[in-house]
């Protein structure tokens, strides 16, 4: 087995989040309103918010990825995400990257999600 293309052992390949802050719960809630349209379950639940990182000036950066590529809203997701997460109280401006690194599948739902879609 060749392990030379595998990332460095101990990093992340999803940047961490800022758990510990005060509108951590808010954000995953606003990102939870945000739907694929394609599927009936939310994008938080679905595993494609990576990461939601929180400055102490309240500016939020979320990095989330979709389910393909080619998804029909690729374009307007990330502003569906901007829009929900700026109409938080206390947010002050909003950035949301697109990645597609690493690529979404179906182990980052949560079991919610999978009970949801059938796949419990």
């Amino acid at each position: 087995m060749d392990h030379a293309t595998d990332p460095v052992e101990g990093t992340p390949l999803i940047a961490p989040s800022s758990v510990d802050h005060p509108l951590h719960e808010a954000t995953v809630e606003a990102c939870r309103s945000v739907y694929d349209p394609e599927i009936p379950v939310n994008i938080y639940d679905l595993g494609l918010i990576y990461t939601i990182a929180i400055s102490d000036e309240n500016d939020v950066s979320v990095v989330m990825s979709l389910t393909a590529p080619g998804c029909p809203v690729a374009g307007e997701m990330p502003g569906w995400v901007e829009e929900a997460v700026g109409s938080v109280p206390g947010v002050k401006s909003v950035t949301v990257e697109l990645t597609w690194n690493p690529p979404w599948g179906m182990e980052m739902m949560s079991d919610e999600a999978r009970l949801e879609l059938g796949f419990m």
